[in-house]
């Protein structure tokens, strides 16, 4: 029982133990409060735009960035991770808002981190290993489509008559919704976009997202002050808050506040009323998101090992990442994980612990509190460039031409698959289909390598001599469902004068059920013609999978040794002893 227990242990904060015990200095502590600054100018206008692109007001994705950050930093297990809202959520959150408000995001994200915690307990931390990279890539250019498109009506100051449905409906709105196209928007949109492409060129060590959002927001109140009909959508113009009867354009000033869940409002401003139905309905875009977290999360830990040469635990990542999706939408918070882009910049920055994702929260909390009437005059056009940019950084279209031209047929298949179900349906069902595709694909490669041949002598296990009525077979490759049956049926016919058939396992690394029942109906088939069957060089876990079947019954015809040699000493002594 305590074996039982231990073996789903999970060592919460574990990054946070490796760098204390290895001793913290104030050097360590200045290098994590710059990366913490300069990551949190990055997550600062990425949080609002992404909570705006999800249907909801901005301040709700700084609150996540600021709760999520410092609960994941603190007790996860990568060093250098910084959690906060992430683009690869929107097209999860935005219908979730649009069907069951605030509310329904809240009790969504808080089943997803209770579902991440089971995953990160369950040791499933490894599971990124098993998901093809042509299906993360197939989905990710799909959510990148989507989040582009959704971009598109604030780029150009655009006013839709309807909520789009589906993706070919959101197009054909788009066309309808042109006449109302806004100039100036589209002139904020375009300056800001040709800032952050440019800048970087010039000066990399100063965000680009500071620039141009500061420079398209400034440039667009001075034209509007010279000349009143320049008007552009603002954060202040689109959304505010009541508090306490008072109504406060934009973002309120005010630090996260905790509330429960069921107090949050529905899609029509009343608190959403809490029940099981409620749970089912929203439990599958739960698992989504909390799918689609682990797989971020865990893909941005393993790359920021890549980038620092640190080691990251998978499972106390994952739970940590739960718990902070747990706690963060208590305070207002929205879906977390780790994010990439953020990570990055914090290493690069020159980040040395987990310290610094939490000075990056509190630098995001110190801006609501000191900053948010200046936020609020950030055009609505700049935020939807800025997610233009994270939109064509996640489709890794130069990856996925590669991928077209030198990748075989299956793969290509495959990651188009995963792309075009992303785009036209869900991304749960590109997802589940493109790991069957890939599964299905993957399996008829190891069918088509796995056989069994006829040896006429032995080759590397000696030199030896077969003696006339003895038969080496050598079997290559793994027995499971999808290959035994077309290795096995070489064995179904057998030339005639032959007593003795010796089966080379050596080359067989796994054998599951169905090759061991066709393993067996090719050795009854011989044992019916007064065959003897020797079975050799076994690897470990077909080993174990014969040790149960032929030893534990004592079948006469059949023997296990662990070399030919052996098996050839004990022919031959069988047919003296015959004589």
């Amino acid at each position: 029982m305590i074996e039982t227990i231990s073996s789903y242990s999970v060592r919460l904060a574990g990054a946070l133990r490796d760098v204390l015990n290895q001793g913290y200095t104030r050097r360590d502590l200045r290098a994590d409060i710059t990366a913490g600054i300069v990551v949190a100018i990055i997550a600062i206008p990425l949080s609002m735009a992404l909570a705006i692109a999800a249907g909801i007001p901005p301040q709700y994705g700084l609150y996540t960035s600021i709760v999520a950050g410092i609960i994941a930093a603190l007790l996860g297990g990568s060093r250098m991770q910084v959690t906060g809202p992430s683009a690869t959520f929107v097209v999860i959150l935005a219908p979730l808002a649009v069907q069951y408000g605030m509310g329904g995001l809240v009790i969504a994200t808080i089943m997803a981190g209770l579902f991440l915690i089971l995953l990160g307990f369950m040791h499933m931390g490894r599971l990124i290993q098993f998901i093809p990279y042509t299906v993360t890539l197939g989905f990710t250019a799909g959510i990148a489509v989507l989040l582009a498109t959704m971009q598109i009506p604030d780029f150009m100051g655009l006013t839709l008559d309807a909520r789009p449905e589906d993706y070919i409906h959101h197009i054909t709105l788009l066309f309808q919704a042109l006449p109302t196209l806004h100039l100036t928007d589209l002139a904020t949109g375009v300056l800001t976009l040709a800032i952050l492409l440019i800048w970087p060129r010039f000066s990399p060590r100063i965000p680009a997202p500071l620039v141009a959002l500061f420079t398209a927001a400034v440039v667009a109140a001075l034209l509007h002050w010279l000349f009143p009909d320049f008007a552009v959508a603002t954060i202040n113009s689109q959304f505010s808050t009541t508090i306490q009867g008072k109504t406060i354009a934009g973002i309120p000033p005010l630090p996260p506040i905790p509330s429960l869940p069921w107090s949050f409002p529905g899609p029509d401003g009343a608190p959403l009323p809490f029940s099981m139905s409620l749970l089912r309905e929203l439990a599958p875009s739960a698992l989504a998101i909390a799918m689609l977290g682990a797989i971020e999360s865990l893909l941005s830990a393993v790359i920021a090992d890549g980038m620092t040469g640190t080691q990251h635990d998978p499972n106390n990542e994952l739970v940590a990442q739960g718990i902070g999706n747990v706690v963060a939408p208590l305070f207002g918070g929205i879906a977390a994980t780790g994010a990439l882009a953020r990570t990055a910049t914090n290493i690069r920055s020159g980040a040395r612990s987990p310290f610094a994702a939490v000075f990056h929260s509190l630098f995001v909390l110190l801006a609501i509190v000191a900053l948010a009437p200046a936020l609020g005059y950030l055009p609505m056009a700049s935020l939807a460039a800025l997610l233009l940019l994270v939109s064509w950084d996640m489709s890794e279209a130069k990856h996925m031409i590669r991928i077209i031209r030198i990748a075989p047929r299956t793969e290509v298949i495959t990651m188009m698959m995963c792309f075009f179900l992303t785009v036209f349906f869900d991304m749960v069902v590109a997802v589940t289909v493109g790991v069957l595709l890939a599964s299905l694909f993957f399996m008829r490669r190891m069918a088509e390598v796995s056989e069994v041949k006829l040896i006429d002598a032995p080759t590397k296990h000696g030199s030896r001599r077969v003696p006339d009525g003895i038969l080496v077979y050598q079997v290559q490759g793994p027995l499971f469902f999808g290959a035994a049956q077309k290795a096995m049926s070489q064995l179904h016919t057998i030339k005639k004068n032959v007593h003795t058939v010796i089966i080379d396992l050596e080359a067989v690394p796994a054998l599951d059920i169905t090759g061991l029942l066709n393993l067996e109906s090719a050795v009854e088939r011989l044992r019916q013609d007064d065959i003897f069957i020797l079975l050799v060089h076994a690897q470990p876990q077909p080993y174990q999978a014969l040790q149960k079947v032929y030893w534990q019954f004592s079948d006469p015809h059949v023997t296990l040794c662990d070399t030919l040699d052996e098996a050839l000493d004990q022919t031959i002594d069988r047919l003296a002893a015959k004589s």
